[in-house]
């Protein structure tokens, strides 16, 4: 039985030579266990045992011929992969899809997607004013801005000037805004911004004896469509961008063109064309300083805008047609007003820049100086006669560090009027020249002071001044 068994294990190392390398290894190690267990104590084994245990080694080899086949099949698709993938182009990842800012709408009726945000300041106001005189109303807007036709003029000899000190926070402001990109391609804003600046209609509202309350004020109220506005704003003939940095609330007020109004408007790159609510505000015949209001007339006012950007600031020209209407029983008329204004910022460095405003016209009184004079006057046959104007500022504007800059501007208005209609009450110039330092000491935390030299002077040659200072805490969010 042993020399059968030797054969038959000269038969599988036989074998063995005729198969692949790393299956001839698992038959020699197949035959070698098998050696070991019969010679020492089975060699009296029975030929039924040995027939089992040779079926077992047959067994065996199967087994390892197949985890070897397997093996070299993976291997085989491995390579295949890695050719495929070398001779691929390269495929740039996509970009990691951003994080919305908000992962469900504020508001279920808002379109879907669409973002909303809020910002505003709250601002304390304190200041302490002197006129010549006489004194400007208690509660007045003179008395908590600069307001050029604030300024008492004449009389001098019998009326005493004096100082007052104002303090309030109803110049605080705030605003939402809500913004969506619809899937057509389409751009959507809606925009809503009010201060505390409103009045009221009880005893113990908008006044300083107890409680200081304040009604809301609507400054602006729009929507945009991609290139279009529709809603109230500043009016397209105003540069808002030209305004000097300020304590005050405008600062160069009477050399500004400052008006907000509802108004549809179409922007096109640096083109933007408007038309706008028309008011007509005029002087009665002899009214001096009077103003009045007038009908609203069929044309609106109509405005277009150029303007070029660039590092170096901006410049913009801006024109106004419009028609002035009158109408009080039998009396009738209407005439034509125009203007042209001329404005930008040029960066002279890092830490310098001037920013300035021309604006000259005919009949555009109320777009300039806050209606510091009228569009037109009327004659004594109810006729209107235009108020001619021609007005600016220059300013300079310094950053000393990271939390201090400062500004120096000069503003002025001068008026064309035909005094036998107007009367020699009415303002025929106004002048101011401003200085103010303004510190940041955190961001959003400005604290600023601002010192106000102011001059009106009537058509009687009869000239009022104002010196102010202005101050303010005021903290942005």
């Amino acid at each position: 039985m042993l020399s059968s068994l030797l054969t038959r294990g000269a038969g599988a190392h036989a074998r063995a030579h005729a198969e692949p390398a790393r299956t001839r290894g698992r038959s020699l190690l197949a035959a070698s266990v098998l050696l070991a267990l019969l010679l020492p104590g089975h060699a009296l084994a029975q030929t039924a045992k040995e027939k089992e245990l040779e079926a077992r080694v047959a067994e065996l080899e199967r087994m390892v011929q197949q985890l070897v086949s397997q093996q070299q099949q993976v291997q085989t698709q491995v390579a295949e992969v890695k050719t495929a993938q070398a001779a691929a182009p390269a495929v740039a990842a996509a970009p990691a899809a951003k994080n919305p800012i908000q992962s469900s709408t504020i508001s279920p009726s808002a379109n879907p997607g669409t973002r909303f945000s809020y910002g505003g300041f709250i601002k304390l106001d304190a200041s302490v004013t002197s006129t010549d005189a006489g004194d400007i109303a208690d509660g007045s807007v003179g008395r908590l801005f600069y307001v050029p036709k604030a300024i008492p003029v004449g009389g001098k000899a019998n009326r005493e000037g004096g100082a007052d000190t104002d303090m309030g926070a109803n110049f605080s402001r705030f605003w939402f805004a809500a913004d969506t990109d619809l899937d057509s391609g389409d751009k959507l804003k809606g925009y809503l911004e009010f201060d505390l600046f409103g009045g009221g209609s009880t005893a113990f509202t908008g006044n300083e004896i107890a409680t200081n309350t304040y009604a809301l004020t609507v400054r602006h109220a729009y929507v945009t469509w991609n290139k279009w506005l529709a809603g109230q704003t500043w009016s397209n003939f105003q540069d808002a961008n030209a305004l000097p940095d300020t304590v005050d609330f405008l600062g160069p007020t009477e050399g500004t063109v400052f008006v907000r109004q509802a108004q549809l408007r179409y922007t096109s790159g640096p083109w933007s064309f408007s038309v706008e609510n028309p008011e007509t505000v005029y002087t009665p015949f002899r009214g001096n300083m009077a103003q009045v209001a007038g009908d609203d007339g069929a044309v609106p006012d109509v405005t277009a805008r150029y303007t070029a950007k660039g590092d170096w600031g901006h410049f913009s020209v801006g024109a106004l047609a419009r028609q002035l209407k009158y109408q009080n029983g039998r009396a009738n008329d209407s005439s034509s007003g125009y203007g042209i204004s001329v404005s930008g910022k040029w960066n002279l460095g890092a830490s310098d820049d001037l920013r300035y405003m021309v604006t000259a016209g005919s009949g555009i009184g109320r777009y300039v100086g806050l209606a510091l004079n009228n569009d037109a006057v009327l004659d004594a046959n109810g006729g209107l006669e235009n108020i001619d104007l021609i007005s600016g500022f220059v300013g300079w504007r310094h950053v000393f560090s990271p939390k201090l800059r400062g500004n120096l501007f000069y503003s002025r208005a001068q008026y064309d009027n035909d005094t036998a209609l107007t009367g020699l009450g009415i303002t025929k110039s106004a002048q101011s020249a401003h200085v103010n330092l303004i510190y940041t000491p955190i961001p959003k935390l400005d604290i600023g002071a601002e010192y106000i030299w102011g001059q009106r002077e009537i058509e009687t040659g009869e000239k009022g001044e104002l010196n102010r200072l202005q101050t303010h805490v005021k903290y942005s969010f």
